[in-house]
């Protein structure tokens, strides 16, 4: 055997090795097209599932939201009167502060919603007998004022302020009840009423919810129709203001809330109840008052919804959990009488302290 390292091979072994180079040229060039097919394949699958995609996300991105909803659950309805400058209490044309503030409170246009003050407008919170408010709305809207109303012994026994008067088992004319409702703020005209209207409380009470989502009040849940107990009856500023347009855009309750005192015929000895308006700018004389609400209790405090009108300017306000809640709409319906509608100022009684 030779050890020169450097042999020319033979013929046969020339051809062995060109045969072994063809074969490995020939895996590697396979092994390359299958490699470029898969990643054809998948890029191909990628766009097509991209072009598949791209539709069905541009069809979503065009869908609407789902209405809002109460808290009662029900799809928001559109409000009669559209508040304008909620939440934005820098552009407010009246700008007062209060040594002891309200919880919440706004003062508003009754005609047009321009917001003119504002305070926590849209915080939820207890409203007491302004509940009732809900009560007088959907009781008008149910039945004239000659309707005959059977007073229950649940009516009866409603805790509470109170008309005071209703015959057990008797019957008493709807507009009767009406003016005890909204003047002395009676929870047995409350009762009394919601009976009449759906049969019971609890239906009542979802024929409530059911139309403050129809009127837009976006924060408003309730859960009686006095508003006697707190739990779960609550809404905002905001919603009672316009709750406010919407129960005077009512003849009859307009009539009744501008009502200083009431003898109405009445099935008790003597034939006639007498009512009295506990509305504190009534009471204290303000020049112009229309309306509207009070309420009170512990958790909500002492709040009032108020409304005026002079030389066809007609506004409102609503002070929630108040220390004075009549000073405190006087001053700023006055403010908005004369600095915003450049009305003259008008002679009124002073108003006590606390009132």
């Amino acid at each position: 055997m030779t050890t020169q390292p450097f042999i020319t091979p033979s013929g046969g072994e020339r051809a062995a090795r060109r045969r072994r180079r063809r074969r490995t040229g020939i895996a590697v060039l396979a092994a390359a097209l299958l490699a470029g097919g898969i990643l054809a394949m998948t890029l191909a699958s990628g766009s097509n599932a991209s072009h598949r995609r791209t539709p069905a996300t541009r069809v979503a991105a065009a869908r609407p939201a789902p209405p809002p909803r109460s808290p009662y659950g029900l799809p928001l309805g559109r409000p009669a009167l559209a508040l304008t400058g909620l939440q934005g209490t820098s552009q407010d044309p009246v700008h007062m502060r209060f040594h002891a503030p309200p919880r919440a409170g706004l003062l508003f246009d009754l005609s047009s919603g321009r917001v003119l003050w504002q305070r926590n407008a849209t915080l939820r919170l207890p409203i007491a007998s302004l509940t009732k408010m809900m009560t007088a709305l959907l009781a008008v809207q149910a039945a004239p004022p000659d309707t005959p109303v059977l007073i229950t012994r649940q009516a009866v026994a409603e805790g509470g302020s109170k008309v005071g008067e209703l015959p057990l088992g008797g019957h008493v004319r709807l507009e009767s009840l009406l003016y005890g409702l909204l003047l002395p703020s009676g929870n047995d005209a409350a009762v009394a009423l919601a009976q009449n209207v759906a049969g019971s409380i609890a239906g009542f009470v979802a024929r409530m919810n059911v139309a403050a989502a129809r009127l837009g009040l976006g924060c408003t849940r309730y859960s009686s129709p006095s508003g006697y107990y707190d739990a779960g009856n609550f809404s905002c500023a905001a919603d009672l203001a316009v709750l406010a347009h919407d129960d005077l855009a009512q003849p009859r309750i307009a009539r009744v809330t501008r009502t200083f005192t009431a003898v109405l015929p009445f099935p008790i000895k003597g034939g006639k109840l007498y009512l009295d308006n506990n509305n504190p700018l009534l009471l204290f004389g303000y020049p112009g008052v229309t309306g509207l609400k009070t309420g009170y209790t512990i958790a909500a405090g002492r709040c009032l919804v108020a409304t005026a009108e002079r030389h066809g300017v007609r506004l409102g306000v609503v002070l929630l959990h108040s220390p004075e809640p009549a000073n405190q709409a006087r001053r700023l319906l006055d403010r908005a009488f004369t600095d915003v509608y450049h009305l003259p100022r008008v002679a009124e009684p002073a108003m006590p302290a606390g009132a």
